[in-house]
């Protein structure tokens, strides 16, 4: 009896391990009745071919002038994980909105695929925007930006040299550059940060004579009883039937990983230098009060001027943010919108 029960115990751990957390009203997949989607591409400024999903209320009236709303996805996400969530959610509130996929990631061009560059994703935030200011239901006068995690620093460095940005808001930021060269609470040593710059520095070399391209970061493919709570929080959205999502041509190896060679990009990206300047135009941030990303909220939100706002949800943690409906603030988010971009 003893070895079934152990079988047993085994077998619920397993599964405990793989299973998604629905809880809280997860639901990455949503999609509503009332908003109609329909796939876009548009050129950047590097004349890499951008692609994302632009949605409307069905009733929307196409002969009138309406309030858009560009969604960007979390770091080394996908606009299908999370991005069209919260795009939908908008659009039922009356917005167009457009999740877009950043260069090099889903559906958009970029090689070698999951590179990192600050400079390309935050210029395909303003190519959004030259795309929704040129369609004849959209007000140009009156395009916001919401960017999610990772996103959310993308949108800012955006916003700063391109003020058709009427409305900046971010939920669940980070702030990749801190988060690559300070660590998560300022917790990564000069001498860490150095080795990984010589970690990349060397498989330059290794890439450059043939050898196959590494990756770091993003998602663990296991957790165990050793793992640490945030790689379990990512697993669970990234590494189950909750949010995984593996765009074509890809490989679920490597969905969420940037390459290591490019990664040490963020060393050299400072998007809240300057942030003050965005101001007037209003700021809304977005975090949990259990979220392991806050400080990068608090941090923008101290630095930035007025108008600003740091709105906190009670018992959210960062990627609760990414699909959890029962705790998003899509009011907040909403009304902030209506406000601002009038």
């Amino acid at each position: 009896m003893k070895k079934y029960t152990l079988l047993f115990g085994l077998m619920m751990s397993a599964f405990a391990v793989s299973a998604a957390d629905m809880s809280r009203g997860a639901d990455n997949f949503y999609k509503s009745a009332t908003v109609s989607q329909q796939k876009v591409t548009f050129v950047n400024q590097y004349n890499m071919r951008v692609t994302g999903n632009l949605f409307m209320p069905k009733s929307m009236d196409r002969n009138a002038k309406h309030a858009a709303i560009i969604v960007g996805h979390p770091m080394g996400a996908v606009k299908e994980q999370s991005s069209n969530l919260y795009a939908q959610k908008l659009a039922e509130q009356g917005f167009v909105t457009l999740a877009i996929d950043l260069s090099f990631w889903g559906e958009s061009e970029g090689q070698p695929r999951n590179a990192v560059s600050p400079d390309i994703y935050a210029e395909d935030f303003s190519a959004a925007v030259d795309y929704l200011g040129t369609q004849a239901f959209v007000d140009r006068t009156r395009i916001g930006v919401l960017g999610i995690c990772g996103s959310g620093s993308f949108s800012i460095s955006a916003a700063k040299i391109d003020p058709r940005m009427k409305a900046v808001a971010t939920v669940s930021m980070y702030d990749m550059g801190s988060a690559n060269h300070n660590g998560l609470n300022h917790g990564l040593s000069v001498e860490q940060r150095k080795k990984i710059i010589a970690d990349a520095a060397g498989q330059r070399y290794a890439e450059f004579t043939g050898g196959a391209t590494r990756y770091t970061s993003g998602t663990v493919q296991k957790i165990d009883a050793n793992s640490s709570p945030i790689e379990k929080e990512f697993y669970d959205f990234y590494r189950t039937p909750r949010g995984e999502f593996t765009p074509k041509n890809a490989s679920s190896l490597h969905t969420t990983q940037p390459t290591l060679t490019s990664n040490v990009k963020f060393m050299n990206f400072y998007p809240f230098n300057d942030i003050e300047t965005i101001s007037p135009r209003p700021m809304l941030f977005i975090t949990g009060d259990q979220a392991h990303s806050k400080e990068f909220s608090e941090d923008a939100y101290q630095r930035a001027a007025e108008p600003k706002e740091l709105y906190i949800v009670p018992g959210a943690g960062h990627v609760d943010l990414y699909d959890r409906t029962d705790l998003i603030p899509f009011a907040k988010l909403s009304q902030f919108f209506k406000d601002n971009l009038k």
